[in-house]
């Protein structure tokens, strides 16, 4: 199955506008799925960077993340080549509730990633009496599988792993070649 390269995987975390979906356990077990908007970074020395996001104080999926900071995260595109980044990884609380001065320009990048300038400055005005923490996962640490569709010229039988084909199926055997 193709998967992304490096520099795919980047290009794609930097457009805008698709959601990050945020899988966390609830106290009782139970898994929770938040989209949340997000944005990524790439400092010095890292390969796949840092994907931040900005829960509010009473947000249960911050209350999961204080109790248990791992998390699945999964962006993905809808149209073809129909992209996919998927990681396993710990969120860690980079500010916690009550500093959001310190970080408001990161809230900003993140509101302007889904909003125009004017309406995520208007969106920030209005909420800015609503305490929220920084969190970050960083990639390089994470376990990240990428995925999209095969292009054209590439074998179509990339579209799934080779174990996904039923012995003996057609697929399976061109797979095999």
């Amino acid at each position: 199955m193709p998967r992304l390269t490096t520099d795919e995987t980047l290009a794609f975390l930097a457009e805008p506008g698709w959601l990050l979906r945020l899988a966390t356990v609830d106290d009782d077990g139970m898994p929770r799925l938040s989209p949340v908007w997000f944005t990524h970074s790439v400092d010095d020395g890292a390969t796949l960077g840092t994907v931040w996001f900005t829960p509010r104080e009473r947000s249960v999926f911050f209350a999961n993340l204080q109790r248990d900071p791992r998390v699945a995260l999964s962006i993905d595109e809808d149209a073809q080549p129909n992209r996919k980044v998927s990681v396993q990884g710990r969120a860690r609380v980079v500010f916690d509730v009550g500093h959001d001065d310190e970080w408001r320009d990161r809230y900003r990048e993140i509101a302007c990633r889904y909003l125009d300038e004017t309406t995520a400055d208007r969106y920030l005005g209005a909420t800015r009496d609503q305490p929220r923490a920084l969190l970050a996962v960083d990639l390089d640490d994470a376990t990240v599988t990428t995925w999209r569709m095969p292009v054209d010229g590439e074998d179509p039988t990339g579209i799934w792993a080779g174990r996904f084909y039923a012995d003996g199926s057609r697929m399976a055997r061109i797979a095999e070649g």
